[in-house]
């Protein structure tokens, strides 16, 4: 692959990987600092693409810790790898947060279906599971709307991308910077 190849494939695999369920970049990795300075990694479900604003939008409980981490310190990272391709893909940027009363969230809270929006129903992330078990029936009593009021959505605008791919005999290995519109600003293979 050509060097000015490089961010305009990586961007098609992320947008891809939003209607792809099998896509290995559908599920990746977010990456925030706690209170206590310590990294702390999720899964997390690509949801939206923006290739020319250099964005990803992943949704989120605001009451989870994410939400918390990422509300005092914006900077994160989002790391990918897809097996079949034997690409690694490491984004560093900010996290912009839209709360459920945003028209962001609440566009997106529509678009989600009744199974997915019955995610944001329970109580707070991390917290002691109550013995009420969740089952097809007794999700289909609830409101539809219960849990939107601690639905968010996160922007995730990239100012760099890491861009691995693996390859027998030799590995290959650019850095991409954009600049704030998300033209790309400088672009560069590294030693892997």
């Amino acid at each position: 692959m050509k060097l000015e190849d490089v961010d305009m494939s990586a961007w098609t695999k992320l947008a891809a990987a939003t209607t792809d369920r099998q896509s290995g970049f559908r599920i990746v990795t977010l990456c925030s600092v706690d209170a206590a300075s310590r990294p702390q990694a999720r899964a997390v479900v690509l949801r939206r693409v923006d290739r020319i604003g250099r964005a990803l939008e992943f949704h989120t409980d605001t009451r989870s810790a994410k939400w918390q981490e990422l509300s005092a310190n914006p900077f994160s990272t989002v790391l990918g790898f897809c097996v079949q391709d034997q690409l690694q893909l490491r984004l560093h940027g900010l996290v912009e947060l839209h709360q459920s009363d945003s028209a962001l969230a609440n566009s997106a809270w529509n678009q989600l279906s009744p199974w997915t929006r019955a995610t944001y129903r329970g109580g707070p992330p991390g917290d002691d599971l109550n013995d009420t078990v969740r089952d097809e029936k007794s999700l289909a009593a609830v409101d539809e709307n219960a849990g939107k009021s601690v639905f968010g959505v996160l922007i995730f605008r990239a100012d760099g991308l890491d861009w691995f791919q693996l390859q027998r005999g030799e590995n290959r290995r650019a850095a991409i910077a954009y600049d704030e519109a998300g033209l790309v600003s400088d672009c560069r293979w590294v030693n892997p």
